[in-house]
């Protein structure tokens, strides 16, 4: 979609008067560098040392291994599915081909490529993705795991490729710091992975062209780094590529300053982009993993360059992995929640590997479980590769449990059970007597000794009830900074599962680029398990990525304390002056969840819209509707008596306006059912829905 005049003076209301003076400094460099690219400096005799350790490959697991290795021979006949397109031409591939559309970018200097205009590019996403180069980590890791050098040569044969085809500041692979960045770690991975190739040096070290690539890549990313309103997760892949490269690929004169600028940066934007309760702000849970992938491989560069990291960054990453540990349900699903395009950090595995896992397997390995986290059954490439570069000793002696009994008491929790006592400095970090953990002058922390609930500055709150109930209750800020781009309008939305099936779920996202009434539903207030009033979302969209007002929740009461019934309350002011305030309990003597919807304010015409997960059926009479879906093939069902004053409606797969789709990944989706009931709220208006399961099977 191509952004109109009225999108950028939307965008401009949004920025502050540093990031326009920012912007436009950009500008003006940007018309600089059209100008003959300079060469890099010559670093002739450069060695790559920032090597795996011995044994790191020997301990891969056996499964693992045969995944990547299956995966990576799909990928070597030239097959590979990105965002539900099949392609079957990475044998050789053309970099800026959109196999969606087919369409292909145009080439000329990368600056005035309108690479949001998918009528002139094409499906941008289809065309970068393969450009991150994290399938070109998977046949290195290939490589590594089994020594055949059919999959070292063909990685060095599609990064020349690449490296011809896209010369510095030519073309659509040159628009994004978000791509450089991912890119650059995608490549000290390749050289880590192919050491043992006798021709890795010549690819890289020894290849004038690569030099070239890598130093661009960073004189890039050193110039234009997302600012203010867009320092999102886009700021941590820049500043994580940077300086993982300026760790790895260390050779060239300014190799101290830009690691020691990314570093600086990454800190910064580590802690920016995270809750103190360890959850990510843009409240998209993907980009929670993306960012945490981030931010451990570039701890695992520090470590392998013998780089001091401050104990900042190590403390976020515990913080962040902590928190996901307590937000999955049963089958280690996280919640779906905000936007999610299937954005990965560091990839090494095959396809079948469960990212979350992969995670918290990651995090046991480097920070240690706590009694509470779930076990983790599957296995993985990347956690013994990042584990064998984390060096226990040159990290934070962080506590493995909770302190132990008999510690001096703390302070009232933090948001997500964490105990802290003021804002720490980046500083090294001292065990205490009590088993905490103290960062900078003043402030010390302990991991939650039980599992947390209520994360209170996210506005998070997860019921747990028996049969492997779980929900998600949203009464959290809108979104991130000023623009909240991943945000979608989902105030007081609730997503529940029954042994990690969508019960209510969230929809996901399906899209960002080229289909905006797709976009638009995806993101609205109808798509999501909440109320609407006068069709309208509860916050104001200004186009892709931007909403100039955002709806105000408050969590007003929370007991999650284990006594029967777990229960939720919270409000939002998105329909002014009208009020919607929403209570949620969760009974576990009779396995029955009650959502209550209030509407105080004028008369206005309401939406109650319920999204069941595409595994779930629907036999819809009046305002009574059985629910069954199969588990392990066992049949579930559950009962879903929805408020009578509203007249129900069942609708699936429906195009025109779009309702009653799930997407399970970026560029997927499939019919689902979706209850909507209308009608109007005069004054003081309650809506009781009643979602009651059956006890059949755990």
């Amino acid at each position: 979609m191509s952004m109109g005049a009225g999108w950028y003076l939307r965008r401009l209301s949004r920025m502050g008067p540093r990031e326009i003076g920012g912007r436009v400094g950009d500008t003006v460099r940007r018309r600089r560098w059209r100008s003959a690219p300079p060469d890099c400096p010559d670093v002739t005799g450069a060695r790559f040392t920032a090597v795996l350790p011995a044994g790191a490959v020997a301990a891969v697991p056996p499964d693992a291994a045969k995944r990547l290795v299956a995966d990576a021979d799909r990928l070597m006949a030239g097959h590979a599915e990105y965002f539900g397109v099949e392609r079957v031409d990475l044998a050789d591939p053309d970099w800026w081909y959109d196999p969606k559309t087919g369409r292909r970018a145009p080439s000329g200097y990368a600056f005035d490529v309108p690479y949001r205009d998918e009528d002139a590019v094409g499906d941008i996403k289809q065309i970068w993705e393969p450009s991150r180069h994290q399938y070109l980590t998977v046949l290195a890791a290939a490589y590594a795991v089994t020594g055949d050098e059919r999959y070292a040569e063909r990685v060095a044969g599609h990064l020349r490729s690449w490296w011809a085809a896209n010369p510095p500041l030519r073309g659509v692979h040159w628009v994004s710091g978000i791509e450089l960045g991912i890119r650059l770690l995608s490549w000290v991975w390749v050289r880590r992975l192919l050491d043992g190739w006798p021709g890795a040096a010549a690819l890289f070290e020894g290849n004038p062209v690569a030099l070239h690539q890598i130093w661009h890549h960073q004189r890039w990313l050193s110039a234009f780094p997302s600012r203010g309103s867009s320092a999102n997760n886009h700021v941590i892949a820049e500043a994580a590529g940077q300086f993982a490269a300026a760790c790895a690929f260390g050779w060239f004169p300014d190799s101290a300053r830009r690691r020691a600028d990314a570093l600086r940066s990454l800190e910064r934007h580590l802690r920016g982009n995270t809750f103190l309760s360890g959850l990510n702000r843009e409240l998209a849970t993907e980009y929670h993993g993306l960012v945490l992938e981030l931010g451990l491989a570039a701890v695992a560069e520090a470590d392998a360059a013998g780089v001091p990291v401050p104990a900042t960054v190590r403390l976020v990453l515990l913080r962040m992995t902590d928190a996901l540990a307590a937000v999955v349900d049963d089958r280690l699903r996280p919640p779906r929640q905000g936007d999610a395009d299937d954005g990965h950090g560091l990839v090494v595995d095959g396809a079948g590997t469960d990212r979350w896992g992969s995670l918290l397997a990651t995090g046991d390995a480097v920070f240690g479980r706590l009694d509470w986290w779930p076990e983790v059954t599957g296995t993985d490439v990347r956690t013994p590769l990042l584990a064998s570069l984390i060096r226990p000793g040159a990290a934070p002696d962080f506590p493995a449990r909770a302190p132990a009994p008999g510690a001096r008491p703390r302070r009232a929790a933090s948001p997500g059970g964490w105990s802290r006592r003021a804002a720490g400095a980046a500083a090294p970090a001292l065990r205490t007597d009590d088993g905490t953990l103290r960062t900078g002058r003043t402030t010390a922390v302990s991991r939650p000794a039980s599992r947390p609930a209520h994360f209170a500055d996210a506005g998070m709150t997860i019921l747990r009830g028996p049969e492997k109930i779980w929900c998600r209750c949203d009464g959290g800020p809108h979104g991130f900074l000023s623009i909240a781009a991943h945000a979608h309008a989902d105030a007081l939305s609730v997503e529940v599962r029954h042994d990690g099936v969508d019960v209510l779920a969230d929809p996901g996202t399906y899209c960002y680029h080229g289909q905006p009434e797709w976009r638009r539903y995806f993101r609205s207030t109808l798509g999501h398990n909440t109320l609407e009033l006068d069709r309208a979302d509860q916050s104001v969209s200004g186009g892709p990525f931007l909403w100039t007002r955002h709806a105000r929740s408050r969590v007003l009461a929370v007991d999650t304390s284990g006594g029967g019934v777990a229960r939720w309350c919270a409000e939002h002011d998105g329909y002014r002056p009208s009020v919607h305030r929403r209570r949620v309990e969760l009974d576990s003597a009779v396995q029955e969840l009650r959502v209550t919807d209030e509407v105080r304010g004028p008369r206005r015409a309401v939406r109650l819209a319920f999204h069941l997960g595409p595994e779930v059926t629907a036999d819809l009479t009046g305002n009574r509707a059985l629910l069954t879906w199969t588990r392990d093939g066992e049949d579930r069902s559950a009962v879903l008596d929805l408020p009578g004053r509203l007249s129900w409606r069942a609708h699936r797969g429906e195009t025109e306006p779009p309702l009653g789709w799930y997407s399970a990944g970026f560029g997927r989706r499939q019919p689902a059912t979706t209850l909507v009931g209308t009608g109007f709220a005069d004054g003081t208006e309650k809506y009781t829905t009643v979602l009651g399961f059956r006890g059949q099977g755990a």
